[in-house]
């Protein structure tokens, strides 16, 4: 296989399979990897000999990097090779996993893994930005989709692991796996990425476009607001489910299985009805969703009911962003690259958000109101979810007249 001026050339069988594999093997790791500090919060808070809200403080100072990182190193990287640029972000990423490893204090990891989170504000994006250049043009959508299948995987086994193995063999252990997997995961993507993948870059003009649209904005407001929602309560699950009805760590992590496995066929039932329903509708559904559970929340009184009340919320979860997404497509596909590039960071915005609302909660001793924090705002994002969909249809029939 050679590249030549951006495009690869096939001489003889492809070897994409084994180059969507790769990607979507790093993605596990990376969203692994971001969500492995929720997962082991209750080991981190007890080892480091900090407050619960105190160690949540890695989510959100995470989640500001990442939020910031996504747009930033999109127009630093722009001409990088990605065969180089992927691989060294998995080394990154791997490297100070390790390096975290080795330290006693809080003050000392927090600023190591704010380090560590520039991978995933690199890989993902610019991981999606290539696939077509890999795939050819029929196969484009049905690549990324897969290539993104490695966060679902992430959510149903990656995050539940490290929850065990947290629970079982401290987080240091947890750490120290996802060090070598990163690591694994940049050997193969080294191996099988051709040289000479350059997608071209946004230019400004894009982005000055995208930031002007209106009906975008406020789509990506939606996106912060259904973000923070969640994270008030999903960054302290682990301290919550402790707290409230006592789970042990095998529990635990039956419980985030039972959730990503929820939201993995969320995701596939978005993907099915979405073009008869409408991304708008689509969209309005899933945050609703997501609000019953937490309107409903105090009734997950055991592990069974907990993890039947929690059903809704994740088939919610992941299919808000896929809709998200194909809604901001659908307003704008020439703008299509910048406006998810801005989604990502509302998302990670929406993180940091919520992750510190749940964290200045759980200071004044009121964890059981998370749930509460949490549904207001998935209400509000519905709210400015509507104003998005009636100002997108005043401005179509404006245009028309």
């Amino acid at each position: 296989m050679r590249v030549t001026g951006g495009q690869v050339e096939r001489t003889s069988r492809p070897s994409m399979p084994g180059v969507l594999w790769a990607l979507l093997f790093g993605n596990f790791v990376i969203g692994t990897g971001v969500m492995l500090v929720p997962a082991t919060l209750n080991e981190l808070s007890s080892s480091l000999q900090v407050s619960v809200a105190t160690a949540g403080q890695l989510i959100s100072a995470s989640a500001v990097v990442m939020c910031i990182g996504a747009p930033l190193f999109a127009a630093v990287v722009a001409g990088w090779d990605r065969r180089r640029l992927l691989a060294v972000s998995l080394l990154w990423f791997g490297a100070l996993h390790l390096l975290c490893t080795l330290v006693a204090t809080f003050e000392a990891l927090l600023p190591l893994r704010m380090l560590a989170v520039i991978a995933p504000a690199i890989f993902t994006p610019q991981a999606a930005s290539c696939v077509g250049l890999l795939v050819p043009a029929a196969l484009r959508g049905r690549a990324i989709t897969f290539v993104f299948l490695g966060w679902s995987l992430a959510s149903v086994v990656g995050m539940p692991l490290g929850a065990f193995v947290g629970g079982m063999l401290g987080w240091r252990s947890a750490f120290a796996a996802l060090g070598l997997l990163s690591l694994a995961s940049a050997c193969w993507i080294w191996r099988a990425m051709p040289d000479g993948i350059r997608p071209a870059p946004l230019t400004l003009a894009d982005w000055r476009e995208t930031l002007r649209s209106r009906a975008l904005m406020l789509c990506i407001a939606v996106t912060v607001l259904s973000s923070a929602g969640q994270f008030v309560l999903f960054s302290y699950f682990a301290p919550y489910y402790r707290q409230s009805i006592a789970v042990t760590a095998l529990q635990l992590s039956l419980l985030f299985v039972w959730f990503g496995a929820s939201g993995f066929v969320g995701n596939m039932l978005m993907s099915r009805h979405i073009e008869r329903i409408g991304a708008h509708r689509a969209v309005m559904i899933a945050i609703g969703c997501m609000a019953l559970s937490l309107l409903v929340w105090p009734l997950g009184t055991n592990i069974f009911l907990a993890a039947l009340v929690a059903v809704p919320w994740a088939l919610g979860c992941f299919s808000s962003n896929s809709a998200q997404q194909a809604r901001l497509v659908g307003i704008a596909p020439a703008l299509a690259s910048g406006s998810i590039a801005l989604n990502s960071s509302a998302m990670y915005a929406g993180q940091a958000l919520g992750a510190a609302s749940g964290g200045a909660l759980i200071a004044r001793s009121q964890m059981n109101s998370l749930h509460w924090a949490g549904f207001a705002l998935l209400l509000l994002a519905m709210a400015v979810s509507a104003w998005a969909a009636s100002y997108r249809t005043s401005h179509r029939a404006a245009t028309m007249q």
